[in-house]
Order: C-alpha cells, then structure tokens, then sequence
C-alpha cells in the first residue's frame, strides 16, 4: 500500500549532502537536486551568521536563477538567519561576527534580494526599527535566537514579527515567573512556529505541548539540515564553524547543538510518534503550514508518495516524477 499526499516545504535548510550553503553559495542547486530524496519539493535556504558579504552573495545566486536543465526542488528565497541575534543564544552562530541591528543593513539585503525571511532577536538595540523596516520590504520576520521577555517578544509581534525560529531552541523558554519568546509565542494566535521534531533538538513532552497548545495549522517542521544531512557521521562545517556529527546529533566544539542531520520524513514519523497526531495533521505541518509561513501558493502537482512505513517512494514536482527510489 502507498499514499500520495503534499509535497514537503523546508522554510529552515542550511545545506546537506557535503555542502554548506553559507560558505558555498551556490550549493543551493545541488542540494535542491537532491532534496526530492525525501520528499522536499521546496525550501527555504538559509544563511547563518557569517561575513559581512555572504548573504549578499546567496541573494544575487537565488536572483540569477538555476542552471540550464535543471530540476529539484523549488529554492523559494533566502533565510538569513543572524547575524542579528543575541550572543547569549547564539548556539554555533559565531560571536564575533554577530552585529547590531540596523536599517542600513536591512536595506543592503533589500538591495540584493530582498531574503524572504530573516531571524531577529528583539531586545537587541535597534531591533524594533529592523523589524518594521524588514516588513515593509515583504520579508517574513522570525524570532529566535533571543534572551528576551515575553514583553519584548509581544512588542515584536506588535511590529511585525509574524514566526519562531526553530521553538524552544536556542531561545528563553517557559519558566513560570518570568515567560520568555517560547511561551509568549504559544498563546499569540497569529504566530507561527519552525520546530525541529528529529527526537534530539526536542523532547517528547514538548513536542506533545507544543503540538496541544498550536494545533498543525501553526506548526512548521524543519529540519535545520546542515552539509551532513544525507552524508555518513563525521566532521563537517556550517559557515566558518566545523561541527561534528554522530548519527542524527550534530555539534559544535563547545558542544552546543549545531543544526539537524535528520531528513523531513524522518521528521513526518516522529512528530507522529511523539503526538499521537493523525499522517493528515503531520503532512499540513510538513507542506501546508510552512508555505503559509512564507506565502508559497503550493502547486498541487507536487506530490509524494509514502509507502507503509511513511517512507518516501517516489516525488513529483510540477506533474514531473523527479525521484524514484
């Protein structure tokens, strides 16, 4: 037996494969070739924090367009995910390249692009301003990476903010007396949410929480897939920092979670798992919710068919079967 449902949209893939996106720009191709090997037909690539020229550049590659003849998944803009953050949450972005929040370098990537979304921490100085201007431009302003209260990130949606970068990861949390971005994100109605649902960015418990308090339709799963998504255990690099990686655990010297190694299927049949969720609910919060985050008019011509351990088949992008397996 088989199922045909919607294919998968990433809002959150730093690279896979052997190629990292932020030193290697234009691996966005070649992984986007591959993507549809787990059900991916389109996705979000993302830029972590790095030098000054390295969004610029994956801007102007998505803006060129993709090689003659090629076919993958639909690369829909660019995440530029830092370097706007809080260097109290930074997880593997690098300190020293973190910057302040400014209207100048919002308005250099509009230039160049503009990214369809860009991760901010709100209670940095300047970031209200950033926040506003990011949303004139049209780009999806996402929380994370941030030790703020829950005040500064109800102000922050009061702006514009509209998502959550990868729930309860690398973000103040829940504790009762004072509520940081992660709970001041689960009661607001009108905010969305990337979770990371690979059985090690998350517990159990919370993905159980997180999936009773927002339901699927605010639930984006991510996979926040670094070069060695799709590739053996080993050493391998996100931007300028070389991460080792142990099955689906990948971490930086420090020890510090550093991005996934699990595929979106893989993260289909845990989120199901974990939640008790029905295939229906997991697939809206693998394809249909993630577009809306984004505002991508999916195509219903892409597809994926599952067998009966929800493992990719076969996937369709545009009528097109582009993998078999």
């Amino acid at each position: 037996m088989s199922v045909a449902v919607p294919g998968f949209v990433d809002i959150q893939v730093n690279g896979g494969y052997g190629l990292d996106f932020t030193s290697d720009p234009a691996s966005i191709w070649e992984v986007g070739r591959r993507l549809p090997e787990q059900g991916v037909t389109a996705f979000v690539p993302t830029i972590i924090t790095s030098s000054p020229a390295a969004p610029i550049e994956a801007l102007e590659v998505l803006a060129a367009g993709p090689p003659a003849g090629w076919i993958g998944a639909r690369p829909l803009g660019i995440h530029l995910e830092g370097p706007m953050i809080s260097p109290d949450k930074r997880g593997t972005h690098p300190v020293d390249l973190l910057v302040a929040a400014t209207v100048d370098l919002v308005d250099a990537w509009v230039a160049a692009g503009p990214p369809l979304m860009v991760t901010v921490a709100p209670e940095i100085d300047g970031a209200p301003a950033v926040i506003e201007a990011l949303r004139e431009a049209g780009t999806v302003v996402s929380l994370g990476h941030s030790a703020c209260t829950a005040a500064q990130a109800r102000d922050a949606f009061d702006r514009g903010a509209s998502n959550v970068t990868h729930l309860f990861n690398g973000m103040s949390g829940l504790d009762h007396r004072s509520p940081g971005l992660a709970a001041a994100a689960m009661v607001d109605d009108d905010v969305t949410v990337g979770l990371i649902t690979d059985g090690v960015h998350v517990d159990p418990v919370m993905l159980s929480l997180a999936y009773r308090v927002l339901g699927p339709g605010r639930i984006a799963l991510v996979t926040d897939a670094v070069a060695a998504q799709g590739m053996d255990s080993g050493r391998y690099r996100i931007g300028d920092v070389e991460v080792t990686v142990d099955g689906f655990v990948s971490r930086n010297a420090d020890g510090a979670l550093a991005g996934g190694v699990a595929s979106m299927d893989h993260l289909l049949r845990t989120v199901i798992a974990a939640t008790g969720c029905t295939l229906d609910e997991a697939v809206d919060m693998a394809s249909t919710t993630p577009a809306r985050v984004v505002g991508y008019p999916t195509d219903p011509s892409d597809q994926v068919t599952l067998d009966d351990d929800l493992e990719v088949l076969s996937t369709a992008i545009g009528g097109q079967v582009v993998f078999r397996r």
